[in-house]
Parts: structure tokens; C-alpha cells; sequence
């Protein structure tokens, strides 16, 4: 059994019009564009390579959800290599997050409008290196209500957007990897730059708010990148403008 096809910056030529050519598949390292959906990159990506292959029946799908706010590696798996996706999924993540303290938000993000307010004067550059270091391990995170975990088979935030009560379970993740990258105030509350590394299933959104409360205070974030995904790195990645500079004419 050969290997998948990598379709990054790297990549020298044109893909055939033959999706056979590509028995095991291709995987495409998308930079997630700002304010599209995992489900939008798919959609869009599909539809070039149904042309691109003239084969409507071709299976295309992602390996991880990023947020619709996030940038980012985004793996798109194409034809065979659909199969190798939970795989994909499973590996290690890193993201670069940007977190404001001194206020929160319902999404944890900036996706809705800050609704509480916090003390913050007291946070200082020592008190964030300190406090990250607890995150590091094995640990319980209580997602967000806005995210697509399935509550009796409905997606938590289908549920939160319609006004429903929503309880999140915690769930089981690890972080192994944590740095603080930039500490300022350029306007009255402070913000903090931080590379995250973490296994599947975590929430950065999630850690926002809980590093907020063991600073004393409230947290959201801001902006999020995520740079690697397994042995991806964003620097590999390519934009969905030139997705169409892969396919032969």
C-alpha cells in the first residue's frame, strides 16, 4: 500500500484528471480562511475537484474542526485518504492563541459581545508564565456551550443559540507543550500571546476562561492559529485561492 498524496506549498506540478491516479488519496494543507466553517473549506473544495475529476461521487472531508474565528491548518482529505482521517485527527495540535483578561464572553470568543466584566490591574507577566504552567498534563476541560459537541445528538451550540439551557460534561484532554510568547496592555485591559500544544479534543476557547480564573479574573480569546497538526506545519499550508493552481487545465 503506497501513501497519500501531499498537496502543500511544496507541491511541483498538476494534478491528473484521474482521481485512479491517486489510489491512497490526497491530503490537502489548507490555511483555513478567517470566518469560514470547517464545513465551507470541505464544501468549496469539493466542488473545484468534482469539476477538476469530472466524478460527482468523490469523497472529500476534513480532519479536525477549526473554528469559523480561527486560522490555520486544516487538513482536507480527498478520494482514499477520507479513511485516514480519524487518524489524522488524532494527533498532537499547536496553536498560537491571542487572549484579552478582564472580560469574557458567552463563545469565550469574540464570536459574541463581552458580557461580564473583571478586575485586571493585577495581572502582571509573572503571574500568566506562573499560571500556565498548572495546564501542563493530563486534565478535565468542560467545553464550551458554543462548540459542536453532540448533546442526545444535537450540536451544543444549535442548542445555546436557541436560548436552551445547555450542561457540558468535562471531557479528558492533555497539554504537553505551553508557552507565553507576548505579555502587553495597548489599551486598558491586557493581552497575552500563547503557543499552545495539546491533544485532540481540546478547546483553546476553553482554556481562555480557565486561565482567566486562575489569574483571578476573566478571559477570551481574541484570535487563534493553528500552526501544526501531527507532522503539519502552517508554513507547508496553501490558500484557498490557490487550490485552483493544483489543477491541470
Amino acid at each position: 500500500m503506497g501513501k497519500y498524496l501531499t498537496l502543500d506549498k511544496n507541491f511541483n506540478g498538476l494534478l491528473s484528471n484521474n482521481i485512479e491516479d491517486y489510489p491512497e488519496g490526497i491530503v490537502i494543507l489548507l490555511d483555513k480562511p478567517y470566518q469560514w466553517t470547517s464545513a465551507d473549506a470541505v464544501r468549496k473544495i469539493k466542488f473545484q475537484l468534482q469539476n477538476h475529476f469530472h466524478n460527482k461521487k468523490i469523497k472529500v472531508g476534513h480532519a479536525g474542526t477549526l473554528d469559523p474565528l480561527a486560522t490555520g491548518i486544516l487538513l482536507i482529505c480527498v478520494g482514499k485518504a477520507t479513511k485516514m482521517a480519524e487518524t489524522l485527527q488524532s494527533h498532537e495540535k499547536e496553536y498560537i492563541a491571542t487572549m484579552e483578561f478582564g472580560a469574557t464572553t458567552p463563545s469565550y470568543d469574540l464570536e459574541k459581545e463581552i458580557d461580564t466584566f473583571f478586575p485586571h490591574e493585577h495581572i502582571t507577566y509573572k503571574d500568566i508564565e506562573h499560571s500556565i504552567k498548572q495546564f501542563i498534563g493530563e486534565q478535565e476541560q468542560i467545553p464550551p456551550i458554543f462548540s459542536a459537541k453532540l448533546i442526545d445528538g444535537v450540536r451544543a451550540y444549535e442548542l445555546a443559540r436557541a436560548g436552551e439551557e445547555v450542561t457540558m460534561r468535562p471531557s479528558t484532554i492533555s497539554i504537553s507543550e505551553i508557552e507565553l510568547l507576548s505579555f502587553e496592555r495597548p489599551t486598558e485591559r491586557p493581552i497575552a500571546k500563547i503557543r499552545i500544544k495539546c491533544s485532540k479534543g481540546t478547546y483553546i476557547r476553553a482554556f481562555a476562561r480557565d486561565l482567566g480564573l486562575a489569574l483571578g479574573s476573566g478571559g477570551y480569546l481574541t484570535a487563534l492559529t493553528r500552526t501544526k497538526s501531527g507532522n503539519f506545519n502552517i508554513d507547508d499550508s496553501v490558500q484557498m485561492t490557490s487550490i485552483n493552481l493544483f489543477l491541470s487545465k
